[in-house]
């Protein structure tokens, strides 16, 4: 059976006028600011509008540990938005936009799959709306004002090895993970080493998503930490004083961007951090304003439980304010099989074993979810056409002895009537007690933090610091940054910090390298195992599949 790619199954759709989709969410024409005929950014003024108004029910859509074989976290988060509304509720969708590095690399988009989709979607997988160019903007402008200062005299006494702030691109491009920079003589700047991230791992990624408003947004800014003077003294973006044009680049960009899902839900899709680096989630105010106008607001979160539902929980929701109703915990056979142990060619034999030798994964993301954060939680089990029936019993069977039902996705195939059956059982988990938890106490010092996640979420023995780690460890306790939270940086391929221990592995410890602040974002980013801030393009990059004919019509997106 042929079926069809995304980017026909996207380009078939009549799409509904932007004006129309805002009508649906209940936002005034007033507010709204159109790109064209089928994108808008809201005015934030509409928050401070509806701050009175009660919020609707929040849901997590998160996963297990990702494999080779997929997911399809997205397609359920917006499968399930189309099914809410299909039994009669009103609902949003709220994700993350997409970077161009995975566009063009291996990973492809990020616009959901299949008949569950948000769109137009060439465009919220390309340029959008310009908010991932005004990000790197900023944080180059800062990099830019940074090296300046240094030419100019250095007033601030700034120690030129001891610069942390790096230049930034939205593209995958290994060749520019370190440079030697400021070259071809004294007019040119210093000469140091540097280097580059993905737009998307940027520390101003981070602080336009968890911004309340645009001044929260310049506080937040002035606070980033650009390197140390020669005394070890911290330097700011504000003692720069580059946090005011840095904000005037992003005053647009913090306005989240309305579009629509192929059954007409509306849907935000606004700020994408790097989940490994970052906080991995959309916009707070995104979701606040989500939050305001509808019933129930899907969102989801980066790569697995372990990394992105945790991030969400102890750094978002604590900073936001924002409190769960219920968790999809989203996992396929396949996935489950390739944990398990089997070659991603046989992933399509029933295979009851290997099945049994990988559901631990997906069991310790259930346990995490409704034990430690203490949270109503179903699993999604995104059907494929070779899932034996067998297969699919099993899976349930594990799931309801931790209480926990499992209900079957099929909206890649069906859209919204496919998460029919998911969209009931997250409307009856929203209206279950919630006792929801953090991990830890943020009050706690910084090791404690790291021991908590390490123990209570990966189930490793416990923490070991290597290398510059130790000693970054003692200067953050100086400064005074032990009551900020814990952002992991750890590979998104294990519940470990090794990418080949696949399952639910346990006696193992997590080691880690480096310890920095991003103090704008508020959290310290600690890093383990080899995560590169940085990726590279594989073998066969997805760009080489990518074209435009003479009409203009983009061919090769998935």
């Amino acid at each position: 059976m042929q079926f069809k790619t995304d980017i026909q199954i996207a380009q078939e759709t009549e799409l509904a006028h932007i004006r129309e989709i805002a009508e649906i969410a209940g936002i005034d024409e007033e507010y709204l600011e159109q790109y064209g005929n089928h994108k808008a950014k809201v005015d934030l003024k509409l928050l401070n509008e509806l701050s009175d108004k009660p919020d609707g029910k929040l849901i997590l859509v998160t996963a297990i540990t990702p494999t080779a074989a997929g997911e399809g976290k997205t397609t359920t988060t917006v499968g399930l938005g189309d099914g809410l509304r299909k039994i009669g509720k009103r609902a949003m969708v709220a994700l993350r936009e997409p970077s161009l590095g995975p566009v063009f690399g291996v990973k492809g988009g990020a616009a959901g799959g299949g008949y569950a989709q948000v769109v137009p979607m060439e465009d919220i997988n390309l340029h959008f709306t310009g908010d991932f160019h005004a990000i790197g903007a900023a944080n180059n402008l800062l990099a830019a004002m940074l090296d300046n200062h240094i030419y100019q005299g250095n007033s601030l006494n700034i120690d030129p090895k001891r610069i942390t702030w790096r230049r930034c691109v939205d593209m995958n491009d290994r060749q520019l993970r370190n440079v030697v920079d400021g070259l071809g003589g004294r007019v040119n700047g210093v000469p140091r080493e540097d280097g580059y991230d993905i737009t998307v791992a940027s520390e101003v990624m981070a602080v336009l998503c968890l911004s309340n408003d645009i001044m929260d947004l310049k506080e937040r800014l002035s606070r980033i930490i650009v390197g140390y003077t020669y005394d070890e003294k911290p330097v700011t973006a504000g003692d720069l004083k580059a946090h005011g044009a840095m904000a005037a680049l992003l005053k647009d960009a913090l306005k989240p961007n309305l579009v629509q899902t192929l059954e007409r839900t509306p849907a935000f899709v606004h700020g994408g951090p790097f989940a490994n680096i970052a906080h991995g989630c959309n916009s707070v105010t995104a979701t606040r304003l989500a939050l305001k106008l509808s019933e129930y607001t899907v969102t989801e979160a980066g790569f697995g439980a372990d990394l992105g539902a945790e991030k969400f929980l102890d750094i978002k929701c604590r900073m936001a304010g924002l409190k769960p109703n219920a968790v999809v915990i989203v996992a396929t056979v396949r996935a489950l099989k390739l944990h398990g142990g089997v070659p991603k060619a046989e992933l399509g034999t029933e295979n009851l074993e290997a099945l049994e030798k990988g559901l631990p994964n997906l069991l310790r993301h259930v346990e995490n979810v409704t034990q430690v954060f203490k949270l109503p939680a179903v699993v999604a089990l995104n059907r494929f056409p070779t899932d034996a029936e067998a297969e699919l019993a099993l899976v349930e069977k594990k799931c309801r002895e931790l209480g926990v039902n499992v209900a079957l996705s099929e909206v890649w195939a069906k859209g919204g009537e496919g998460g029919v059956e998911l969209a009931k059982e997250v409307v009856r988990l929203c209206e279950l007690p919630n006792d929801f938890e953090y991990c830890y106490d943020i009050n706690t010092g910084i090791m404690e933090k790291l021991e908590a996640i390490a123990k209570r979420v990966y189930r490793a023995d416990g923490v070991e610091l290597v290398g510059n780690a130790p000693k970054q460890l003692k200067q953050l306790l100086d400064l005074g940054f032990d009551k900020l939270p814990i952002c992991m940086a750890k590979t998104q391929y294990s519940i470990t910090d090794d990418p080949t221990k696949l399952g639910a592995p346990d006696g193992f410890k997590i080691t880690v390298r480096n310890l920095k602040v991003s103090a704008g974002a508020g959290f310290i980013v600690a890093l383990t195992g080899d995560i590169m801030t940085m990726p590279g393009l594989p073998k066969v990059p997805a760009a080489e599949k990518i074209d435009v004919d003479e009409n203009g019509l983009i061919s090769g997106l998935f």
